[in-house]
């Protein structure tokens, strides 16, 4: 098998199983319990926070436990939303967002807020002037993905912060979903910063928000009090200590083979420019170096991915959250690209673990069932 659709979900490293499966059968206990079981739980959750604040470079209180990235972001957007209605109601985000902040935006779109989408370039990136023509005294939010889960393009967060601290009700909320272990982000002048473990060959259902301090969010869950009264219901303490491993896994590889993996993204870049019938659409600099975006013009993306499905090679369309239903990639026609690179994309995206043999053998195949899907259609 060579899997390459690690943008949709990584596997979990046998480390991350393995202290899954231990503290789920000797700390079950509830961490808000009083007993010697609960509170067992409850120091490796501490221990947990302590080591993901590390890693992540942030204070301890500012790392809220979610469900994983959706609810992360939605906990951003929304949150910021109720806490500051009554100072304003004006948010900024673009036009090739994950569909958990597009359709967040959305929601408060028709509660009455103001909301400014800004579009990309034909690489699919925005500049920090549009956000700084954007800007108002009464914006709240700007949310920004940093890494886009379709094509890789990194948008110029550094540069965009700047903007954003000479407005002091305004947050700044990064989508870090996709660039997490693979794109270095600084936290600093970043207010709200959502990550998901699956991304990083953790488990699903388990994610972050980072919330810096100072920074107020209204709580979406009404219960408990958990997580600084931001985010009630018991903590999934296993998968808490499963995400640390992973993310602390991934970042001790990244430090090794960041290097290595942006070489075979080169390499990939200049073999697909030798298909003459694929057409590259992730631009070749300012982009992640696993994730490759390319279209077959007139070869439906989803016989594609079904073909080399059958030779055991696993690649995507657009993002996992849109690639079951049939319509033109959000992000590539928001570039400008034609309805048919739009519906006929591929996405590839690889780990640490991808090998040049692998994906010698992608390429080769990709070949021929272009060739195949070509003749059989004409």
């Amino acid at each position: 098998m060579i899997y390459l659709d690690n943008s949709a979900t990584t596997k979990p490293y046998k480390e991350v199983l393995d202290s899954y499966i231990t503290v789920s059968t000797k700390y079950f206990g509830n961490p808000s319990s009083l007993h010697s079981l609960g509170g067992e739980a409850e120091k490796l959750l501490h221990h947990s926070r302590e080591v993901i604040s590390s890693l992540l470079k942030v204070e301890n209180r500012e790392i809220i436990f979610t469900s994983g990235g959706t609810e992360s972001n939605n906990l951003a957007i929304k949150g910021t939303a109720l806490s500051k209605k009554h100072h304003g109601k004006h948010i900024i985000t673009t036009s090739v967002e994950h569909p958990s902040v597009t359709n967040a935006v959305e929601d408060l779109w028709k509660e009455g807020f103001e909301v400014t989408v800004l579009q990309v370039d034909e690489e699919g990136r925005i500049s920090p002037e549009q956000v700084e023509k954007a800007m108002t005294n009464e914006t709240i939010l700007v949310s920004i993905i940093h890494v886009n889960n379709e094509t890789g393009v990194i948008q110029p967060i550094e540069k965009i912060k700047k903007v954003v601290k000479n407005y002091p009700l305004a947050s700044l909320h990064v989508d870090h979903v996709q660039g997490i272990g693979k794109v270095p982000l600084n936290m600093e002048g970043i207010d709200l910063c959502s990550i998901s473990s699956h991304k990083f060959h953790g488990l699903k259902g388990n994610g972050v928000l980072v919330v810096k301090q100072g920074v107020k969010l209204h709580p979406l869950l009404s219960g408990g009090d958990q997580e600084w009264k931001l985010r009630s219901g018991t903590e999934n303490v296993a998968g808490i200590v499963a995400m640390t491993k992973a993310l602390r896994m991934t970042t001790e590889l990244s430090e090794k083979q960041l290097d290595t993996i942006q070489s075979l993204k080169d390499q990939l870049f200049h073999k697909l420019n030798e298909i003459k019938e694929v057409a590259i659409n992730t631009p070749f600099h300012d982009s992640a170096p696993h994730i490759v975006n390319f279209s077959v013009p007139k070869v439906k993306s989803e016989v594609l991915v079904h073909a080399l499905a059958e030779k055991g090679i696993f690649v995507s369309t657009t993002s996992a959250c849109s690639s079951k239903r049939k319509a033109p990639s959000k992000t590539l026609s928001a570039m400008g690209l034609s309805k048919d690179r739009s519906e006929t994309a591929i996405r590839i995206s690889m780990d640490f673990a991808t090998t040049k043999e692998e994906l010698d053998l992608f390429l080769k195949e990709l070949t021929n069932a272009i060739s195949t899907i070509k003749r059989v259609t004409r």
